[in-house]
């Protein structure tokens, strides 16, 4: 995890939308419910979207990319799918760091 991901309250789960390129993890959950979300999409409707896209407890996770201005949308591997989406979607998936 890079130095620029915040840790959450447990030391050392961290927020999807606060990565960095090269940052790796596995999903703990997904609380898109409980967040506000800038997004046109329903609380509801974006965590079934997440979870659609493969974004389910245990899956593994890298950030390849980031966009130039202000580093968003992100691309994440998602065990093997790519997907990209906002810093503010992403903000909804708790990863744990993955073991080296």
């Amino acid at each position: 995890m890079s130095n620029h991901a915040s840790k959450m309250d447990d030391g050392t789960s961290f927020r999807l939308g606060e990565a960095r390129p090269g940052d790796r993890g596995v999903i703990l959950r997904v609380l898109a419910p409980t967040l506000q979300a800038a997004s046109a999409l329903d609380p509801h409707e974006l965590e079934l979207r997440l979870l659609e896209f493969g974004f389910v407890e245990g899956a593994h996770v890298e950030v390849l990319h980031e966009g130039l201005l202000g580093g968003d949308p992100i691309a994440v591997k998602v065990d093997d799918m790519r997907v990209a989406l906002r810093r503010e979607e992403a903000m909804n998936v708790i990863l744990t760091p993955e073991a080296s």
